[in-house]
């Protein structure tokens, strides 16, 4: 098992129940592939530097998760599809 360090950005206006629902999704991924969330934080709404979309602010979602490498892909593929989910960054912790 591989640690990363994932960051999701959702539309600064997205509720409470569009952030569960990707949420919800994510872990289900994880379940799927025996990953594990060690840590989470929400850092909040802020404003981005430049719209992306319609946006101007971003709901940014902090994880460190446990995942093997073929979940890690497939989560990256999850990630790349999913409409919510506005920008998001997938990264490989050093040991």
């Amino acid at each position: 098992m591989n640690k990363y360090e994932l960051t999701v950005v959702l539309d600064g206006k997205a509720g409470a129940a569009k952030k569960k629902k990707v949420v919800e999704a994510f872990e289900k991924t994880l379940q799927i592939f025996k990953g594990a969330i060690k840590e989470s934080k929400e850092w909040g709404v802020k404003e981005l530097a430049y719209k992306i979309g319609k946006s101007e602010t971003g709901l940014y979602l902090f994880f460190e998760i446990e995942l093997d490498p073929a979940g890690a892909k497939a989560l990256d593929d999850k990630l790349r599809t999913d409409v919510d989910v506005i920008r998001y960054l997938l990264i490989k912790k050093d040991k």
